[in-house]
C-alpha cells in the first residue's frame, strides 16, 4: 500500500526520457498523475534552459503536456535561494548560460564582473579562460562562491562530457574555497522547491533513476522516494546502499497510486 501523495517532485534525464528517446511509460505516469490531480513538479540540476524551453521539449518531442509552472530548475533555486539572503548585495559575477542569467535577473540581481558580491557557477558552453580568471579573482578578493550543481559529467549523443560540477571544480582548486552547491544531491534545491510551491516535505515523492542524486537528495531532506531502473542507477549498486529508496520499479507503469 503506497501513501497518498499531494505532490510528485520528478526528475527529467533518465526518468521522463533518455536525451531524445522517449519512455512511454514516463508521459502515461504524468497523465495518470494528472488525473489524479497531483501536483507535478520537475526537478532539474540543468541550469541552462528556461524553465518554458523544458517544457516545451517535453510537450512537443515527449508526449508530456505541462507547462513552465510545473518546471524548478537549479537555475531557479539558486536565484531563489540568494534572494533569501542577498538583501541589498545583489552584485553577480556567473558562469552560465541564459537559464540562469534570466533566473538571476528576474530576482533583480546585476549581472557584472565588477566588484560582484557573488560568483555563481553553472553549465556555460561557451566557458574561456578570461571567464574562469574573472571568476576566481573575484571569490580571492571575497566574493560568496555558489555552485549550481556538483554533476561531473553530462549524457550526449558524443558521450559523456563536463558537466556543471567540472567546472565548478576547476574554479575551486584555483581559489581553495569551498562553494555552497544548490542542485541535487543537496537539500537547497528541494527546500527551495517546497517553500516555491508552498508543499512540506511529508506531502511529497521525489521520483528520479539515479541513487546519488535524485534518490539522495530526497534523503538529505527527509522526503519519501522513488527510483525507477529506466536510468543511471542499477540495482546491484543500490543494494549496497545504507538507506534505501522508500520505493524502487522496474517502470513507472508500476507504480499504484489511490
Amino acid at each position: 500500500m503506497t501513501k497518498d501523495y499531494a505532490a510528485y517532485f520528478i526528475d527529467l534525464d533518465g526518468t521522463m526520457y533518455k536525451g531524445k528517446e522517449q519512455i512511454p511509460a514516463a508521459a502515461r505516469f504524468i497523465r495518470r498523475l494528472q488525473a489524479h490531480r497531483k501536483k507535478i513538479v520537475f526537478v532539474t540540476n540543468n541550469s541552462t534552459r528556461t524553465p518554458e524551453f523544458v517544457a516545451k521539449n517535453l510537450t512537443e518531442n515527449h508526449d508530456i503536456n505541462v507547462t513552465a509552472a510545473n518546471v524548478y530548475t537549479t537555475a531557479l533555486a539558486t536565484a531563489d535561494y540568494l534572494d533569501s539572503i542577498a538583501g541589498d548585495k545583489r552584485r553577480v559575477y556567473m558562469i552560465g548560460e541564459s537559464g540562469l542569467a534570466n533566473a538571476l535577473r528576474r530576482h533583480n540581481f546585476v549581472l557584472t564582473d565588477c566588484e560582484p558580491d557573488y560568483v555563481v557557477v553553472g553549465l556555460d558552453t561557451a566557458v574561456t579562460y578570461h571567464k574562469f580568471e574573472q571568476a576566481v579573482l573575484a571569490i580571492r578578493n571575497g566574493a560568496k562562491f555558489i555552485g549550481t550543481n556538483a554533476d561531473s559529467n553530462l549524457p550526449n549523443e558524443r558521450g559523456m562530457v563536463p558537466g556543471a560540477g567540472s567546472l565548478v571544480a576547476l574554479v575551486q582548486y584555483a581559489t581553495q574555497r569551498s562553494p555552497l552547491m544548490i542542485g541535487k544531491p543537496e537539500k537547497t534545491i528541494m527546500q527551495m522547491a517546497l517553500q516555491r510551491f508552498n508543499l512540506s516535505k511529508d506531502e511529497v515523492i521525489m521520483v528520479g533513476d539515479n541513487y546519488r542524486t535524485d534518490i539522495t537528495a530526497g534523503i538529505n531532506v527527509g522526503m519519501d522516494t522513488l527510483l525507477v531502473y529506466t536510468g543511471l542507477s542499477t540495482k546491484k549498486e543500490v543494494s549496497k546502499q545504507r538507506i534505501k529508496p522508500t520505493y524502487e520499479v522496474d517502470s513507472l507503469d508500476e507504480w499504484k497510486m489511490e
